[in-house]
């Protein structure tokens, strides 16, 4: 039995979960403002927004990898006494955070023609692009070391600070956008600096903070550090990883949707994107979820894991269920609030129909993921995420295209999300089955 009451987790964990649902929030936003700004530039400057899209998710990739990496470690560490240690490994994060993402964003400049002829982009865009990608890449730098910081953060346990400073970092964007992209006429790359300005004012922010806890040291003198560049890389290289798999699954889909017609394909961005908003919670849970698991990894509190994980999953459940309800409901009106297309509306309500029914099951695998990254175990947190896309979802979707056409296709990812949560929660136990016995 648990020796914390399940009430005092539940307390705990909706207390770290709440700022990281209203800063997720934000950076939603962040993306939408961004997007509506450049698209009033014209086609060429939003296309180049688009080819830059897929660069930032090779660099999101190491960066949210390097963060998990960073929360697992810390707060475990943290949850075994060893706070030297913890601060010692936030200070070899920032130096691998900050050198890492320098060299990659040297490389994505210095490749740039030949990455841009690969996605079909030279040619009229590469002069926007040659004015646009310096700033961009300054910005996904400066971005990057912000991140490693809220990941800093929340290893200690402190998610309000990163939630707070998501939102500011999203207003000040919202404010400095149309100041540069239009006032001072700089176009695209007035985006890219009003980004810059929004991110240097977060990271000032909160690297006083972190600085201020004591929560980092550069003094490397007591461990070793390539010991530690090791389990820093064993946790990051599959979350990694992770993070690569869900665009190149997208792109399959996408391919799959695309046999049944354009209305089709823009039927499954629009439903995607609602899906997106629903599960919001769950991806604040992803969050604030895994330092509460490390810290209690740490202090080799098993059954405490085990009652914050079914806490979690419980709610994950219910409250899906009970969006999924509500959008059955509404299903219709929602879907002629989403697109203004009768072909795309019939579509898109054929997707509310059937697809939020699964997403609380979709919500147990995210959260599956983001605990087996937590407990050290990112192999496995690898092969959920795996297994969610290529065993279940593109099959499950090909499957039911193939036997009951466009219909089919939401009934298959019905499917693939209800096996998925199911084979996440049994992988779980086996992990935890093994945590406990000291086992890898």
């Amino acid at each position: 039995m648990s020796s914390t009451p399940v009430s005092t987790l539940a307390k705990q964990l909706f207390s770290m979960t709440l700022p990281m649902l209203f800063g997720i929030l934000s950076l939603m936003s962040f993306q939408l403002v961004d997007s509506a700004f450049i698209g009033q530039l014209g086609v060429l400057p939003l296309a180049a927004q688009g080819f830059t899209l897929p660069m930032q998710m090779i660099v999101i990739g190491l960066q949210v990898g390097l963060g998990i990496a960073t929360t697992s470690l810390i707060s475990k560490a943290l949850g075994a006494n060893q706070e030297q240690y913890g601060k010692q490994l936030a200070g070899l994060v920032l130096l691998v955070g900050a050198v890492g993402v320098l060299v990659l964003c040297l490389l994505i400049w210095l490749l740039r023609e030949p990455l841009l002829a690969l996605m079909g982009g030279a040619g009229s865009v590469m002069p926007i692009i040659e004015l646009y990608w310096p700033w961009w890449l300054v910005s996904a730098w400066v971005g990057a070391m912000t991140y490693f910081f809220y990941s800093i953060s929340r290893s200690n346990g402190n998610t309000m600070l990163p939630g707070v400073m998501m939102i500011v970092t999203s207003v000040a964007n919202m404010v400095l956008d149309p100041i540069f992209i239009f006032t001072l006429d700089m176009g695209i790359v007035g985006a890219a600096v009003a980004t810059i300005l929004s991110f240097l004012l977060a990271l000032v922010l909160v690297a006083h903070k972190v600085w201020q806890n004591h929560w980092v040291s550069f003094d490397f003198a007591s461990i070793s550090v390539p010991k530690s560049l090791a389990e820093l890389g064993h946790i990051m290289g599959p979350a990694m990883v992770s993070q690569l798999l869900p665009p190149i699954s997208s792109m399959l889909a996408t391919k799959l949707i695309a046999g049944f017609g354009t209305a089709a394909v823009a039927a499954w961005a629009v439903g995607s994107r609602f899906e997106f908003f629903v599960i919001v919670t769950v991806l604040a849970l992803t969050m604030s979820l895994p330092p509460m698991v490390g810290r209690l990894f740490g202090a080799k509190q098993f059954d405490e894991i085990q009652a914050l994980v079914k806490i979690a999953v419980v709610y994950v459940l219910v409250f899906q269920t009970a969006m999924a309800l509500i959008t059955f409901l509404l299903a219709t009106p929602i879907a002629s609030l989403l697109s203004s297309e009768q072909d795309v509306v019939d579509i898109v309500t054929l997707h509310l129909l059937w697809v939020p029914l699964s997403l609380g099951p979709l919500g147990i695998c995210m959260l599956m993921v983001s605990v087996a990254n937590a407990l050290g175990k990112a192999y496995r947190g690898l092969t959920i995420s795996a297994l969610r896309l290529f065993a279940f979802f593109l099959p499950c979707l090909w499957l039911g295209g193939e036997l009951l056409g466009l219909t089919g296709i939401f009934i298959g990812a019905f499917i693939a999300n209800v096996l998925s949560g199911a084979n996440a929660w049994w992988m779980y136990q086996r992990t935890m089955a093994l945590v406990k016995r000291g086992g890898v």
